[in-house]
């Protein structure tokens, strides 16, 4: 019996316009209420995803929760609750940040509690617009003001899969350890901590709320998904996902992101 499902957010749960299907919601509060705890698992700020929690119900909840920063947080839904972090360090960050600036890239950087931009650009403004709630645009590259933040992540605007693919080998080269590093919604490289990603996340509440890890689905579709996929119980990639993550997957939908696929997950294996 599964006891929870950890859900990724951009082309998994929600649309291309960028809602959540009426069906899915309806199939969603259903799983809820029979016991399920669903658990957005996503790279977003738990702040981006507020008001698809007030459609689920899930909204300022005890007893549930979002993974955000791909793994680096865990936050308890009352009161936004920081439950868990893994924090990026300020040096590699820092390094990061240069290598990006320098080749004249669009560059997040993500604390806990706020999203900073560098070099942004109308593609970016364009996808993020309905995703993101806010975020603030740097004037200058000199990161001296992140020093005492907790970073969460940072991530780099990468259009073209073959230079997302150089982006991080020439990262790998430039840095003094191991990060995780993984792609996203064909567009980003994103760099964490070692010990944060989806599915060390997804793990770790499942132990804190005594659920067993074959007892977790998750369900995905790109690179940062993975290590859900991979670690949890039952792996799902959804129909429009990336075929190296079909390739790992236990199952694969049916179902597209626009068509309920979520829903049909539900359907199959919870209720």
């Amino acid at each position: 019996m599964y006891k929870m499902l950890v859900c990724d957010l951009d082309e998994t749960l929600l649309c291309d316009d960028k809602t959540i299907g009426t069906h899915t919601v309806e199939m969603i509060k259903k799983a809820v209420h029979s016991g399920l705890k669903f658990v957005p698992n996503t790279g977003r700020s738990f702040m981006s995803v507020q008001d698809n929690l007030r459609e689920l119900g899930l909204s300022g909840q005890a007893g549930q929760y979002v993974i955000s920063y791909n793994g680096a947080t865990i936050v308890e839904n009352k009161a936004n609750r920081v439950v868990q972090t893994a924090p990026l360090a300020f040096e590699m960050m820092q390094k990061l940040f240069e290598l990006g600036y320098l080749k004249g890239l669009c560059v997040h950087v993500y604390t806990v509690d706020e999203l900073y931009i560098w070099n942004m650009n109308q593609a970016e403004t364009d996808y993020l617009t309905g995703r993101v709630p806010s975020w603030q645009e740097m004037e200058d590259p000199n990161l001296d003001f992140l020093e005492n933040q907790t970073i969460t992540k940072i991530i780099f605007h990468v259009p073209a899969e073959a230079d997302r693919i150089a982006f991080r080998k020439e990262a790998q080269a430039l840095l003094t350890e191991p990060l995780n590093i993984a792609f996203s919604s064909d567009r980003y490289v994103e760099f964490n901590d070692l010990k944060a990603d989806k599915g060390q996340a997804a793990l770790a509440l499942g132990a804190k709320l005594g659920i067993k890890p074959d007892e977790i689905i998750a369900v995905g579709d790109n690179g940062n998904d993975l290590p859900m996929i991979k670690a949890c119980g039952l792996g799902v990639c959804v129909a429009n996902g990336r075929q190296f993550v079909k390739d790992v997957a236990d199952y694969t939908t049916e179902n597209d992101n626009n068509h309920d696929a979520v829903a049909e997950v539900i359907e199959k294996f919870v209720l």
